[in-house]
């Protein structure tokens, strides 16, 4: 059953938040050894830490003087001065990254909610992973799962040869070797240095939200994965009309039903290849100051940089 998962909407006052994280889910993708999926795993990590950053610059969820200017794939981009922030994105990401090693992860969403009480979804920024692929951390997690099962030597039973297990790991860092060859890694910055550039063009355009919209990040799980648990619990399930329709539950999700769905990125980085775009929420009716004068229409609600 698909599932949704998110920590608490990040208001722009907030200076932290507890979260969730779904477990186990098989991949679509390709299969690859662990020590070549890290450092690809690592740089769309990168990425989606950067996406962040300029999500919240561009869409002025938090002042624009509260942003420096870095670099990244070659790229100027914007991130948050504010230690609790960078924190927060950080957390959440170390999180996601998890369940990106467990394939649980269909899609990542970045969420910006109305000011209002309802906290009416305004925009939901997605990065589709569906086809991402496969980390390597789940079959080598069950051969460690079935090594440990297995009985340890009888008196008359040879103990392993230690030269059996350096050969073996010696056959896991070629295969890993060969894999990292093949790999093109200009191509893999290239299209995730257009993705971000992509992303900053739309969020740019995109209309003004009102002051004081909070933010959030939420997973949307794979059929197949497994409901949150552990401690600490990072993750907390979304509300009902937040989650996705399912066969069992097809009403659900009112509040995920926009008004329009624009592409901005498809990457194809072979084995990485992942869709962004946004999808557009039901405007809220404006909110009239009773105090002004000629039909003004002005924001009723206010938002300040957190105070460490």
């Amino acid at each position: 059953m698909s599932a949704s998962v998110s920590p608490p909407a990040h208001r722009q006052r907030d200076q932290h938040h507890n979260q969730p994280r779904p477990d186990q889910a098989s991949s679509s993708g390709p299969s690859l050894p662990l020590l070549a999926a890290a450092p690809l795993l690592s740089s769309f990590t990168s990425f989606l830490t950067i996406a962040i950053h300029s999500l919240l610059y561009h869409r002025n969820l938090y002042p624009s003087a509260s942003f420096l200017t870095a670099r990244a794939f070659n790229l100027p981009v914007h991130q948050s001065r504010h230690p609790a922030v960078c924190a927060w994105i950080n957390d959440a990401v170390s999180a996601i990254s998890n369940q990106l090693n467990a394939g649980a992860v269909k899609r990542i969403v970045f969420v910006v909610h109305s000011a209002s009480s309802s906290s009416k979804v305004r925009e939901r920024w997605v990065f589709d992973v569906e086809r991402f692929p496969a980390w390597g951390l789940k079959n080598e997690a069950a051969a460690a799962a079935a090594a440990a099962d297995s009985e340890a030597p009888t008196s008359h039973q040879q103990p392993e040869d230690e030269e059996d297990n350096d050969s073996e790991e010696g056959e896991d860092e070629e295969a890993a070797a060969e894999v990292q060859d093949a790999l093109n890694w200009a191509d893999i910055h290239e299209a995730l240095r257009g993705a971000l550039q992509r992303l900053a063009y739309a969020a740019q355009g995109a209309e003004k939200l009102p002051e004081g919209c909070t933010f959030t990040l939420a997973l949307e799980l794979r059929d197949e994965a497994e409901a949150p648990i552990g401690h600490p619990q990072p993750w907390i399930p979304s509300e009902p009309n937040l989650q996705p329709p399912t066969k069992q539950k097809p009403y659900q999700g009112e509040s995920l039903k926009g008004t329009a769905t624009k592409p901005v990125r498809s990457v194809r980085a072979d084995p990485l290849f992942f869709e962004c775009w946004m999808e557009q929420g039901s405007p809220e009716p404006e909110v009239v100051n009773s105090n002004s004068t000629g039909g003004i229409v002005t924001s009723t609600s206010s938002g300040s940089i957190p105070q460490s």
